[in-house]
């Protein structure tokens, strides 16, 4: 029984080349995205946190952000 992603290189392979090549541009862009991704989830996030934290704390220190509710984001 043939794999998902076989059914659809199969289903891919009947349309007119133009089409099977927009397909697999969009596919490898989303193949890179997602490796990009991956790799940015298996980074430590908890110093860039930190650091984007005490930005927040300074704008608001300074008076340049402004007090919003979840209904007015």
């Amino acid at each position: 029984m043939p794999t998902l992603l076989e059914k659809v290189i199969q289903q891919a392979a009947t349309l007119p080349i133009d089409i099977q090549d927009e397909i697999a541009r969009q596919w490898l862009e989303d193949i890179e995205n997602e490796i990009n991704w991956q790799k940015t989830l298996q980074q430590p996030q908890g110093l860039r946190l930190a650091e984007l934290a005490q930005e927040a704390l300074r704008q608001s220190a300074q008076g340049e952000t402004v007090a919003k509710g979840f209904d007015e984001i």
